[in-house]
C-alpha cells in the first residue's frame, strides 16, 4: 500500500491553528497579568508567570528538535500539543500563584515543540521561495489573537475570572491535534540514531540553572549566593555537555553549528530581539493599567499594532530575501525596533496612551522582518538533515532570550520601584500591588496616587532605556555576518 501524501493545505491550516493557539495564549495573559498579580499577590513575583513558562519551553526544545529529525515531526507535535492543553487546563484550575506557576511550567514543556515543529513542517512541505509566504500567513495568527485576545480577555476577566483565559487553549488545541494525525503523513524514518540522553540532561541543567540564578536577582532581598551558585553549576553542566558531544554519536545539538559564524549571528540577533521583544508584551499592559488606569482590555489593545505590522513585515520579507544579502535585511528592520525603542525609552509619564499603538506598529514591521529573516536564513545555512535541529536551536535562542530578559527586566523594574518609593513617604510594595490592577487601585488613597504611579514610571523608564541598549547591541553583532559569502544572494 503507498504512503498516502499529505494534505498540505490542511496542515498548513493545522500549523496556523497551532500559532494561533500560542499566539493567543501569550497575548491574553499579557492583558490578564496585572488582574492575575493583583488577586494573588506580589508584584515582585509577577515576572515568573511567564519566566517559568519560558524556563520549562527553552529546556525541552532541543529535545523535540533532534526528536523531530529523529522520529518524525508528527508524534513530536501531538505529544506537544497533548502536554500543553494538560497544562493550560490545570493552570485555569490554578488558585495560588505556586499551583499556577507549577501548572505553567507544564504548559510550557507542551508549548516547547509547537513553534519549532511547525517551523521544521514548513520547510519540509514548502520551497524555499514559498517559505517566507507562508510562515506570513501563519504569522497573521499573531494579528489576529491580538485584535481578539485583549477584547475576549477583557470580557473574560470582567465578567468570568482569569482562571478561564486559560481554558481557551484547550479545544483550539484540540482541533489542531485531529488536524495533523488525519492529514500529516510522513515517509517512514531510516535513521536508526538514539537519542542523547546524557547531553540531553547536562543542557537541560545548564539551561535550568542559568536562568534560575537569574530569577534569584529579582528577589528581595537579593541571594547573591544562590546567583553565584546558579552560574557555577550552569557553567559545570555547559562544559560537561560540551565534553559529551564531543563524543556522542549522534549530539543533540551539533558543535558543528558553533563553528558556522553566520549561522550563530543570525540566532544571536533573533535571541537578543525576541528579549527585547518582553519590555512590549509584559509591560505595555502594565503601563496602561497602572498609569494611565484603563482597563485590561484597553491596554492590551496597545499590542495589537504590533502584532499587525508584524504580519505585514514578514510578508515584505520574501521580497526582500530575493534582493538583499541578510546583513542588509537585519539593518533594514533593526532600524524600526530602534526607533520605536527610542521612542519608549524617552516617553514621558504624561503622554497620551495613544503613543503606544504608533509605537508598538513601528516595532511590529521590524520584528516581523527580522525574526522571520533570521529563521529562513538559519535553515538555509544547515544541510537538509539538519534543518530540525537548526530550527530547534533558533526557537531556542529566542526562548532563552525571552525568559532572561523577563528576568532581568523584573529586576530592573523592581529595583527602580524600590529606590523611588524611598524618595514617596507613604508609599509601599504592597500599594504596588494594587496599582497596576484598576480593579484594586480605585482603593487607594487619592492623595498617593501621583506619587504611586511616578513609582511605577520611574521602573519603566529603566526597562526601556535597557531594552533601547539590548537593540544597539544587534546593530554591532550585525556587522559580523556575512553569511552573503555562503548563500551568494543579493547585494550590499
Amino acid at each position: 500500500m503507498s504512503q498516502p501524501k499529505t494534505n498540505v493545505l490542511a496542515v498548513t491550516i493545522a500549523i496556523y491553528v497551532a500559532t494561533f493557539v500560542s499566539a493567543i495564549e501569550g497575548t491574553i495573559v499579557s492583558t490578564a497579568l496585572p488582574t492575575i498579580v493583583g488577586n494573588l499577590h506580589g508584584v515582585a513575583l509577577m515576572n515568573w508567570v511567564f519566566s517559568i513558562y519560558l524556563l520549562a519551553t527553552a529546556m525541552v526544545t532541543p529535545i523535540y528538535g533532534k526528536l523531530a529529525d529523529v522520529i518524525g515531526r508528527k508524534p513530536v507535535m501531538q505529544f506537544g500539543l497533548a502536554v500543553f492543553i494538560v497544562g493550560s487546563a490545570m493552570s485555569g484550575l490554578a488558585n495560588s500563584m505556586p499551583v499556577l506557576i507549577f501548572w505553567r511550567a507544564i504548559q510550557g514543556i507542551g508549548a516547547g515543540a509547537l513553534l519549532p515543529v511547525s517551523m521544521t513542517i514548513i520547510a519540509d512541505i514548502y520551497s524555499l521561495e514559498k517559505r517566507a509566504k507562508i510562515l506570513g500567513i501563519t504569522n497573521s495568527a499573531w494579528g489576529i489573537a491580538a485584535v481578539l485576545a485583549p477584547l475576549l480577555g477583557g470580557i473574560i476577566i470582567d465578567k468570568l475570572s482569569w482562571h478561564w483565559i486559560f481554558f481557551i487553549n484547550v479545544p483550539v488545541g484540540l482541533i489542531t491535534m485531529v488536524l495533523f494525525q488525519l492529514y500529516l503523513h510522513e515517509p517512514k524514518r531510516l535513521r536508526t540514531e538514539s537519542i542523547d540522553y546524557l547531553g540531553s540532561f547536562w543542557l537541560m541543567l545548564c539551561l535550568l540553572s542559568l536562568m534560575l540564578s537569574f530569577q534569584v536577582l529579582s528577589s528581595q532581598p537579593i541571594r547573591w549566593w544562590g546567583f553565584v551558585v546558579g552560574l557555577v553549576i550552569s557553567g559545570l553542566s555547559l562544559w560537561l555537555f560540551i565534553r559529551r558531544e564531543q563524543r556522542a554519536v549522534d549530539p543533540i545539538i551539533s558543535l558543528e553549528l558553533f563553528k558556522n559564524r553566520p549561522f550563530i549571528v543570525q540566532n544571536a540577533i533573533a535571541t537578543l530581539i525576541n528579549g527585547y521583544l518582553m519590555a512590549l508584551t509584559v509591560y505595555v499592559p502594565t503601563w496602561g493599567q497602572g498609569i494611565h488606569g484603563v482597563s485590561a482590555s484597553v491596554a492590551g489593545l496597545a499590542l495589537t499594532p504590533n502584532s499587525l505590522l508584524w504580519v505585514v513585515g514578514a510578508f515584505a520579507t520574501g521580497y526582500f530575501l530575493a534582493r538583499w544579502t541578510p546583513r542588509r535585511i537585519l539593518y533594514f528592520s533593526l532600524s524600526f525596533i530602534l526607533v520605536a525603542g527610542l521612542a519608549l525609552a524617552l516617553l514621558p509619564m504624561k503622554a497620551p496612551f495613544g503613543w503606544f499603538f504608533v509605537i508598538t506598529a513601528i516595532n511590529g514591521f521590524g520584528f516581523g522582518i527580522a525574526l522571520t529573516a533570521t529563521t529562513l536564513t538559519s535553515q538555509r545555512l544547515v544541510s537538509a538533515e539538519n534543518v530540525g535541529v537548526a530550527t530547534s536551536f533558533n526557537t531556542l535562542g529566542r526562548t532563552i532570550g525571552q525568559a532572561l530578559m523577563v528576568s532581568i527586566f523584573g529586576i530592573i523594574l523592581n529595583t527602580g520601584m524600590q529606590q523611588s518609593l524611598q524618595h514617596h513617604p507613604g508609599t509601599s510594595m504592597a500599594m504596588m500591588n494594587r496599582l497596576i490592577n484598576p480593579q484594586t487601585a480605585s482603593g487607594l488613597p487619592t492623595r498617593l496616587l501621583p506619587a504611586l504611579r511616578q513609582v511605577l514610571y520611574n521602573g519603566l523608564h529603566w526597562v526601556y532605556l535597557i531594552g533601547f541598549l539590548i537593540v544597539v547591541l544587534t546593530f554591532v553583532i550585525n556587522r559580523l555576518d556575512h553569511s552573503d559569502e555562503i548563500l551568494g544572494n543579493g547585494a550590499d
